[in-house]
């Protein structure tokens, strides 16, 4: 028996990318699944590439517009019989420096990463607390624990929905619920396309760490954890950096670093992240 079997899950963000490939690995592990974007061709030729396609539902989701998300909910549930797993996938970046990028866009990554992943979390609390089981898989970002250079929104956005379900987990830890939060480095996906600029265009270009990332199939094996892993935070992604990168890494940990070494330091570093 596969380890999902009987179990129905729930994707964000489902329509390509990490999300994509976590549809394709939880599939072949059994899950029924509940497949949720904003786009609903891309939705039916993912659930169309699936195993046992016929099991599964597309439901379209725009995280941007939360004021729906306790009908869809509710419609979701009753469709699925329960849920056990939400997986909070879907997200925007950005690429821009903080002084080029204007308030709008610092409000649009909020809107979905934070408070659209919030709403929908919180419509689905309460039917996860009766039913008196299942849990939360919310996909962050390396960003989401030490920022970087061109990803203020985008970071902050993380480093809140972090500390959001830090707060949920420690309030729920006695309710049989599993709350978990994934941190992926680079992963070879379209993110970077869609990331926004300054002024809330998209890039429509990958950098070149993306592009040298991991393969999301890769990172999708590794998402997926087994009930006794659950409720604990993972790491996944890797790719080779500028020296410079890794440097800001530490100056992470110990924050005056950079003003004892100084202007030179924090130059070099712009200078080698803004070609990740």
């Amino acid at each position: 028996m596969n380890s999902l079997d009987n179990k129905t899950v729930w994707i964000t963000g489902a329509s390509s990318g990490i999300g994509e490939a976590l549809a394709y690995e939880l599939a072949t592990q059994g899950a029924t699944l509940i497949l949720s974007a904003r786009r609903k061709d891309e939705l039916e030729r993912v659930k169309n590439s699936c195993r046992n396609s016929e099991r599964h539902k597309t439901v379209e989701l725009d995280l941007a517009d939360s004021g729906t998300f306790e009908t869809i909910v509710e419609s979701v549930w009753q469709e699925a019989s329960g849920i056990d797993v939400l997986i909070n996938n879907a997200g925007l970046s950005q690429r821009a420096l903080v002084m080029e990028t204007s308030l709008d866009v610092h409000r649009t990554i909020m809107e979905i990463n934070y408070f659209g992943t919030v709403a929908l979390t919180q419509a689905l609390l309460p039917h996860l607390l009766l039913q008196g089981s299942g849990g939360v898989i919310t996909v962050s970002s390396l960003v989401g624990k030490f920022s970087t250079p061109l990803r203020s929104a985008y970071s902050a956005s993380k480093h809140a929905i972090t500390a959001y379900m830090d707060s949920l987990r420690a309030e729920l830890h006695d309710k049989g619920l599993q709350f978990t939060t994934i941190y992926p480095g680079f992963i070879r996906t379209n993110l970077t396309y869609k990331a926004l600029l300054g002024d809330g265009t998209e890039q429509n270009t990958m950098d070149p760490a993306q592009e040298n990332g991991i393969p999301p199939e890769d990172c999708a094996k590794s998402t997926w954890l087994s009930p006794k892993d659950t409720g604990r935070r993972l790491m996944t992604g890797y790719v080779e950096v500028p020296a410079q990168a890794a440097s800001l890494s530490l100056a992470c940990f110990f924050p005056i670093m950079p003003a004892i070494l100084g202007e030179s330091f924090r130059d070099r570093c712009c200078r080698g992240l803004a070609s990740i």
